[in-house]
C-alpha cells in the first residue's frame, strides 16, 4: 500500500524516511550571567500572578533555575551567576612552586645521601687495599 507521501518524496530524491530516534545524548543548556540577571530582574519586576509562570514557559526555564539564580545573585552578584562549571585549580601557582621545589629539594637529599655512601665505600676500599687518598683538600681547577 502506497501513501501519497512517498512518490513526492521519491520525486524530490529523499528515498530515506525521518529517523524516528530520540537523541542519545541531550546537551546541557548554559546561560551566560547577563541573561541569568536579566531574567531575574525581570521576575523580580513581576508583580501579578502568574506573571512569572508565563516569563519562565517564555523562556523554557524551570523554577528551580530561577530559584538557583535568585541564591547566587544574593551571594555574589554577577560574578557569582558567571561561574564556570567544571574542575577547578587544586592550587595557585605559589603552591605549585612551592611542592615543585620541595620536591627538587627532597630528590637534591636523595641524592646528596648516595653521593656520601659511594664516598664511605671508596674510603672502606682504599682502606683495605692500603691505597693512600688524596688530601681532603680543595682542588682550584674549576
Amino acid at each position: 500500500m502506497t501513501t501519497e507521501i512517498e512518490p513526492t518524496r521519491s520525486a524530490l530524491g529523499d528515498e530515506t524516511p525521518p529517523d524516528p530516534e530520540v537523541v542519545e545524548h541531550a546537551r546541557r543548556r548554559t546561560f551566560t550571567a547577563e541573561y541569568r540577571m536579566r531574567i531575574v530582574r525581570e521576575a523580580d519586576a513581576c508583580r501579578e500572578k502568574g506573571q512569572i509562570g508565563a516569563l519562565l514557559r517564555r523562556e523554557g526555564l524551570y523554577s528551580s533555575h530561577l530559584t538557583d539564580w535568585r541564591k547566587q545573585r544574593d551571594q555574589g552578584g554577577l560574578a557569582a551567576l558567571s561561574r564556570s562549571r567544571g574542575r577547578k585549580p587544586k592550587y595557585s601557582a605559589a603552591e605549585r612552586e612551592a611542592a615543585q621545589l620541595r620536591r627538587e629539594n627532597d630528590k637534591l637529599k636523595k641524592d646528596l645521601s648516595t653521593a656520601r655512601m659511594v664516598i664511605n665505600v671508596q674510603k672502606n676500599v682504599s682502606a683495605l687495599l692500603g691505597i693512600a687518598l688524596e688530601s681532603a683538600e680543595p682542588r682550584n681547577d674549576r
